[in-house]
């Protein structure tokens, strides 16, 4: 397989090391996501993966990073469950086969990323004839692929944001979050990110690791979006240590620090005031 990684750089580039760690972790014999498309990539790739161990040598971060990855599927199961006929945007795809992990069949599903990426993406992401698979290869700051997934005829949405918020600027975030409110009231959106000490701490081991992408986007409490305005309404937070997992056991005491414990964090959130028809699990 030729090296489709080098022509990746800055923002981009950050998608090899989820694509990297979720490689690793599919060997492993108590795996907790098995994706073997990563593995093949990974092992077929002419890139120097060992730059990533600069960032994920720490098997804890490793461990959080994965649960983020299960988590984000459990998110996306939950909301087709309660909207069989929804639509997802997975913003910053990169070269996750989310879509595969959790398609139930009938939803519209649409992978957005850079043009760059997406471009990689078709090369070694081959999808089959699914009418329901959509790729928009733009930035997400684009307005334009809103009128792409606004002119499907679906009641329901859900935007996921994995690994993608902390690279904008607050002011980015917040543009998007209330153009998302106004095209589609009622839709729900699914993002992590870090409390602001941590993307300090973070941009040190980006330097280190000689990636030119840096982060800016912190957010010290969920509640913070309400005041936005747009009907933006908080549902509820995941944080690693919120149920017990084995491999995270020797350092859980972190939890009643919530500094630590809620440093990185998946938050959801419901778009606009038009109803739900479902409850939304938080």
């Amino acid at each position: 397989m030729s090296d489709e990684s080098t022509n990746l750089d800055g923002v981009a580039e950050t998608l090899l090391i989820t694509l990297y760690v979720r490689a690793l972790e599919s060997e492993r014999p108590d795996a907790l996501i098995r994706d073997e498309k990563a593995v093949a990539l990974v092992k077929g790739m002419g890139y120097d993966f060992s730059r990533m161990e600069r960032i994920t040598k720490d098997e804890n971060d490793k461990t959080a990073l994965i649960l983020r990855n299960c988590e984000f599927d459990r998110y996306a199961q939950d909301f087709l469950a309660r909207n069989p006929q929804g639509a997802v945007t997975h913003i910053g795809c990169g070269l996750d086969s989310r879509f595969e992990r959790v398609d139930d069949g009938s939803v519209e599903w649409f992978d957005l990323d850079l043009p760059d990426v997406i471009e990689v993406r078709k090369r070694l992401l081959v999808v089959g004839e699914e009418p329901r698979y959509h790729l928009l290869g733009c930035s997400v700051l684009d307005d334009a692929w809103m009128d792409t997934v606004g002119a499907l005829d679906r009641h329901a949405h859900l935007f996921m944001a994995e690994g993608v918020f902390m690279y904008l600027e607050e002011a980015q975030v917040r543009s998007l979050v209330l153009g998302l409110a106004e095209r589609f009231p009622g839709a729900e959106l699914v993002f992590d990110t870090f409390r602001p000490y941590l993307v300090r701490m973070n941009n040190l081991r980006m330097r280190r690791s000689e990636f030119s992408a840096r982060y800016h986007f912190g957010l010290k409490r969920p509640k913070d979006l309400e005041g936005w305005g747009a009907g933006v309404h908080f549902v509820g937070a995941w944080f690693p240590f919120d149920r017990p997992e084995p491999r995270l056991a020797r350092i859980r005491w972190v939890r009643f620090i919530p500094p630590l414990g809620k440093a990185l964090g998946i938050f959801h959130y419901r778009l606009g005031d038009a109803p739900s028809r479902h409850p939304i699990r938080g």
